[in-house]
């Protein structure tokens, strides 16, 4: 069966249009106006034709979250397949079309079980957006700017076990966070890419000279900047000065009002351009859920007013931000349109990990991942790889059941090390 969407205003080379989009196995298969709402192929004497009327809503790329640990209960490092399913239903209800795991660094065990259990995801059925990829926040990262790190699990740069978790994952280890001053991990960037994996700077104290040397080596981007880094000083412009500067290098912003000022969004922005920007959510387990207690990989959490915390000393752990709220401050923060703001969380992390040739834009021939909003920006339809897999008006039992369900005590029993 075809799906013809009609009448949205459709969103394509950075400006909306009035258009039509006609989708065929998972495809996007053409654009234009006016489409005829008879199937394109006259092989089967019973082809048919799903058609939905858009009138008055925004079609946009499906939004692509690449850092995140997690939501509805399911913390990424202890989660088995089913589990990941879970998130990607939910994920389709905020509007994402295509997530990476964020793996926090975790014993190897761990690790490998985690890259395990993604592995065993892409054998199910599939019925919310898709994970793209496993995103490894560490373990080459300094202890001086750890965040939520488990410090005692964080080490210098090891090529073995990085080409072992590749193996595992069957290559799909698209991103990689690293802090710049941590002994062998300038020089060993240009082999993190060669694995396949694209390079990001944080967590980390770095002058701006050995940022600068990350960067000249292949790094090209860094993780939710402005946390869990060096600031800017206008004697030593550090790391948050150097990517900064750089305008090839993509900075990950959390836009939750939290992590960042609006103020300092619309900083960052001036500086970088909406070409270089990443918006992400670092959400964790307790995204899509009441405050409460949680996890985040190996720490105990505290969600309070929405605002995640480690239990041990107070440190912000991650977000409960989502995908499309991300959306909605971006435009409040800055007072910029919609078509602005759209490459951040699609154009731009799909470039960023190597999947723009597939997704992150509405063309012929690429992916039928779309996000139709309505005029508040709240989301009506996700579409995923052809899938209508989120509806507003016919939410599916799945996306109530996960809200309920699976906050804490079944993710502690998935851990290979307590």
């Amino acid at each position: 069966m075809e799906l013809l969407l009609k009448h949205g205003k459709v969103y394509q080379n950075h400006g909306f249009a009035g258009k039509d989009i006609r989708i065929k196995d998972g495809k996007i298969v053409e654009v234009g106006e006016n489409l005829d709402t008879s199937a394109s192929t006259t092989t089967s004497s019973d082809a048919k034709v799903q058609v939905i009327d858009l009138r008055g809503l925004s079609v946009i790329p499906g939004l692509i979250d690449i850092h995140t640990h997690g939501a509805v209960g399911v913390d990424v490092n202890s989660a088995k397949a089913e589990d990941f399913e879970k998130i990607c239903r939910f994920q389709a209800s905020q509007g994402v079309t295509g997530w990476q795991a964020s793996i926090l660094t975790d014993t190897k065990e761990q690790t490998l079980w985690a890259i395990g259990e993604y592995r065993r995801w892409k054998q199910l059925s599939h019925q919310g957006a898709t994970l793209i990829g496993i995103h490894l926040e560490g373990p080459f990262l300094a202890k001086e700017y750890k965040g939520a790190m488990p410090e005692h699990l964080l080490k210098t740069p090891d090529l073995e076990l990085l080409k072992e978790y590749q193996e595992s994952a069957g290559g799909d280890i698209r991103y990689i966070t690293v802090s710049p001053e941590v002994e062998g991990v300038v020089e060993a960037i240009p082999q993190m890419k060669k694995l396949g994996m694209a390079v990001a700077i944080g967590h980390s104290g770095a002058d701006y000279e050995t940022a600068r040397r990350a960067i000249a080596n292949g790094a090209t981007s860094a993780t939710h900047v402005g946390n869990a880094m060096r600031l800017l000083h206008q004697h030593e412009p550090a790391i948050f000065g150097a990517v900064l500067e750089d305008q090839d290098v993509y900075a990950e912003m959390i836009c939750d009002g939290r992590h960042l000022h609006p103020g300092t969004v619309r900083f960052i922005l001036k500086a970088k351009g909406t070409e270089h920007v990443v918006a992400i959510t670092d959400s964790i387990m307790a995204g899509g859920l009441p405050d409460g207690f949680y996890h985040l990989g190996v720490n105990e959490v505290v969600v309070k007013d929405g605002d995640a915390k480690l239990v041990s000393d107070g440190t912000r752990a991650g977000s409960t931000l989502t995908a499309i709220h991300a959306i909605q401050n971006l435009v409040q923060f800055t007072g910029k349109s919609l078509a602005e703001i759209v490459p951040l969380m699609t154009e731009n992390p799909a470039k960023l990990i190597g999947i723009y040739d597939r997704t992150g834009s509405i063309a012929p021939e690429k992916d039928a991942d779309l996000t139709i909003l309505d005029e508040n920006l709240e989301v009506v339809y996700t579409i995923a790889r052809g899938n209508l897999c989120y509806s507003r008006d016919n939410q599916t039992e799945n996306q109530t059941d996960d809200q309920t369900e699976n906050r804490t005590e079944n993710q502690t029993e998935n851990r290979t090390e307590k």
